[in-house]
């Protein structure tokens, strides 16, 4: 969240902030709460502080008339303050619910636009794959080759639900393992998290864990819901502690499995493995100092770039923009793979993200540092995907098809497979 301080002495910055992202947040009431309370915190401070100056007065009453008198203006101030105490208690959820509402500020830079088709492309590697045979997209390969079956999927869980077969699965842990390496190469601590965390850590991530939002699973009668992604149980993992500057960066490479509830768009859009209710995720998350957030960022999204180069998938880079930033993150970009089967003949599609997302979330979650002059700050949070190993699946199957039916296995991966090509059984 940001700081209320910071909200009161600019709500006009704060308001363009908020129509920028396409979002919508009363700062005029939230300001008007504040200082509400503000206001009756003052008032129960200087009764409290009335209530025990009185309490001790009694002792030097002269007579009982006198003492009876201090008594009952006792009473009135402790009524006087219990009204206060309702009358805070009432307003301050309310309070609490816009705080949560009010989105990150927004790196300057950022591109102004009210939804993804106003992203910029800053990069482009390689040219989209080009066949000179009638290719296929994953879903057709996948159930051709007996790699992917979303029929028993649907039967046991529902539609959008999927199994792995064969190879597939060798080469879902391949990827798996090849962005795992590569990060513990460059420092990051590997973690596998739980794949449930409770209701105030989803909160303070930036996730709404109840409410309008239904992209997340509860577990019913339990403060237990299944994570979107590891940044939501790495993030908590620092909650509510502090860390000396000399620790930072704390840098994590965290595997996990994801759920959404929300699958996304009918049709092509949304077409096999590319939005589905559970998926494997292989996630980076960087704790900094305040000044080494874009320094972080440039490292992670150099690290995306690089993995995707390594498997030698065709991407482009984008800068997102206002409108398809979402609440927390203060700057973010998107690497997007070309998919030959998505769409109509072929379109780039989300394969990462990744976001600075300043103090947003260690504001929520009380992640602090003691900084070189003994002062307590916030900590920067960022993270970053390494590989979303279904989408990542589905780009190889898609790009690496052959003209025989078969499907190349990218040479970093080889290794981790133990082959270098997946081929008909028939």
């Amino acid at each position: 969240m940001l700081d209320i301080k910071y909200i009161v002495e600019n709500p006009e910055d704060v308001k363009r902030n908020v129509a920028a992202r396409n979002m919508v947040c009363d700062i005029d009431r939230l300001i008007e709460l504040h200082g509400g309370i503000k206001t009756i915190k003052r008032r129960m401070e200087e009764l409290n502080a009335n209530i025990n100056r009185n309490q001790k007065s009694i002792g030097a009453a002269k007579t009982a008339e006198e003492r009876g008198a201090i008594i009952e203006n006792g009473k009135r101030m402790k009524a006087e303050a219990a009204a206060l105490k309702e009358e805070l208690d009432a307003i301050g959820p309310e309070y609490e619910e816009l705080m949560l509402s009010v989105p990150n500020t927004m790196a300057e830079d950022t591109p102004i636009g009210k939804n993804e088709e106003l992203n910029v492309v800053v990069e482009t590697f390689l040219e989209p794959t080009v066949f000179d045979f009638e290719a296929q997209d994953h879903a057709e390969i996948g159930k051709r080759l007996d790699l992917i079956d979303f029929e028993a999927g649907a039967k046991v869980a529902g539609n959008k639900f999927y199994f792995l077969k064969n190879e597939a699965v060798i080469l879902d842990f391949a990827i798996q393992m090849y962005a795992i390496k590569k990060l513990t190469g460059l420092g990051f601590t590997p973690l596998v998290t739980p794949d449930l965390a409770k209701g105030d850590i989803l909160k303070g991530s930036g996730f709404n864990p109840r409410g309008g939002e239904r992209n997340i699973y509860n577990i019913e009668g339990m403060d237990l819901n299944l994570i979107a992604t590891a940044e939501i149980t790495v993030g908590g993992m620092l909650a509510d502690t502090v860390c000396d500057a000399s620790e930072l960066p704390k840098k994590f490479v965290a595997f996990s499995h994801c759920f959404r509830t929300e699958a996304g768009a009918a049709g092509r859009a949304g077409h096999g493995l590319y939005r589905v209710h559970q998926f494997s995720k292989v996630e980076m998350y960087q704790f900094t100092r305040n000044e080494d957030g874009e320094r972080a960022l440039q490292e992670m999204l150099g690290i995306e770039k690089a993995i995707y180069g390594e498997l030698g998938i065709p991407y482009r880079v984008i800068r997102v923009c206002s409108g398809d930033l979402g609440a927390p993150a203060h700057k973010k970009y998107d690497v997007e793979a070309w998919m030959p089967g998505k769409g109509d003949g072929g379109e780039y599609g989300e394969i990462t993200s990744v976001g600075n997302f300043t103090n947003f979330q260690s504001r929520r979650l009380n992640i602090k540092y003691t900084d070189e002059n003994g002062k307590r700050q916030y900590v920067n949070t960022l993270n970053g995907t390494a590989s979303a190993t279904g989408r990542t699946l589905l780009a190889i199957l898609e790009n690496f098809q052959q003209k025989d039916g078969s499907v190349k296995i990218p040479q970093v991966l080889v290794p981790y497979t133990g082959f270098d090509r997946i081929e008909s059984k028939k």
